[in-house]
């Protein structure tokens, strides 16, 4: 979800007032994609590398998280959609772990779709992270014993499947450590708007993109 302060620069306000803008439309855009059958989203919140911004920016991302799991609850609770955080939350306010624990309890039973909230997620982070947690499980197993499907059971997106579409706004033609694992194969769509005017007409268009693209991971076209 890039472009939330050039947004504002554009309109001379503070980056912040960009990050409340595009936290806004998130509602929209999640019951866009579960109309259109969509059953995981993840939206790339915050980043391992996002605490390198100044102080006052990045008090503003964690007090508009703790205000989206408060205002949204409702609406998710309707709406059937699980909420699931991606990422080492351990270094997040302490309110804002509880509220976290809290969202995904009480939504765990929802299953219209899965929203994930990636947040202090790298996915470098996460493949390491899996392998730990991996050797954890196997005290003694040699690495020559861990395979692939034993890796996936161990990162984030564990019993998900793989990414289709990664969608970048901003006009931004890289991954930027997101997801890196599970977007092996997905189709990669990169568009100048700004994620404040990233609307369900843009996600549409994104959609149709998608829609006409020959998927052959790794195989020869199809007659």
């Amino acid at each position: 979800m890039d472009g939330n302060g050039r947004w504002a620069k554009q309109r001379h306000m503070p980056r912040t007032v960009g990050h409340a803008k595009g936290s806004a439309g998130v509602r929209d855009l999640v019951k866009a994609c579960a109309d259109q059958g969509v059953r995981y989203l993840t939206l790339f919140a915050f980043s391992t590398e996002n605490w390198g911004r100044p102080s006052d920016e990045v008090s503003t991302l964690m007090g508009l998280f703790i205000q989206y799991l408060e205002k949204e609850m409702k609406a998710m609770q309707a709406e059937g959609v699980r909420l699931q955080v991606l990422g080492d939350i351990s270094a997040f306010p302490e309110e804002l772990q509880q509220r976290i624990h809290a969202a995904q309890n009480a939504t765990v039973h929802n299953h219209t779709i899965t929203l994930n909230v990636a947040a202090n997620y790298g996915g470098r982070w996460d493949i390491v992270h899996a392998v730990q947690q991996w050797a954890q499980a196997h005290p003694g197993a040699s690495a020559q014993q861990l395979t692939e499907q034993d890796l996936a059971q161990h990162l984030s997106t564990a019993g998900m499947p793989e990414v289709d579409l990664l969608i970048r706004t901003g006009g931004e033609s890289r991954i930027s450590n997101f997801l890196l694992w599970q977007v092996a194969y997905a189709e990669l769509y990169f568009c100048d708007v700004l994620w404040p005017d990233f609307d369900v007409q843009q996600l549409n268009q994104a959609f149709a993109w998608f829609a006409g693209r020959e998927r052959r991971f790794g195989a020869v076209p199809a007659v």
